[in-house]
């Protein structure tokens, strides 16, 4: 990873107070940033043809390219954030002008309430109990 001055890792996802507090809320949000980083550092295509060059110069000045199916086909790949609202203010008041974090608290509380995580498989679940066990008895809790 070029980007990020080098760095491969995002830490302190869902801290706050200098890591003193764990907010989910913002645990979310930041699962949103990271994602929309991951998105940019992979590379987007600059040349002609994700450009549209060709496509904009047909329509012309003043024309309407963002019809085009070719321009809604590379929107597509860009980032598609979940909790970012990137509708114009009279539509977003309209729909309740919830703010960012209010969004990733109710986004955070959905997935406390209704998340069913899949359970190890048998031989994980038995590695993980040993690595706990040889802990334990190293610290002499066993």
């Amino acid at each position: 990873m070029a980007a990020l001055a080098g760095a491969s890792q995002i830490y302190g996802s869902g801290m706050i107070e200098s890591g003193v507090t764990f907010d989910y809320a913002q645990l979310v949000m930041d699962n949103e940033f990271a994602r929309m980083i991951k998105h940019v550092v992979a590379g987007i295509q600059v040349d002609d043809e994700h450009l549209l060059v060709d496509e904009i110069h047909k329509v012309g000045p003043f024309g309407d390219f963002l019809s085009l199916d070719s321009t809604l086909m590379y929107m597509r790949q860009q980032s598609q954030p979940q909790l970012l609202d990137r509708r114009v203010r009279e539509e977003w008041q309209a729909a309740g002008a919830t703010d960012l974090y209010t969004r990733a608290a109710q986004k955070a509380r959905e997935i406390i309430e209704t998340h069913k995580p899949e359970p190890l498989p048998d031989d994980i679940a038995k590695r993980v109990h040993a690595v706990v066990e040889a802990a334990d008895r190293e610290r002499g809790v066993a």
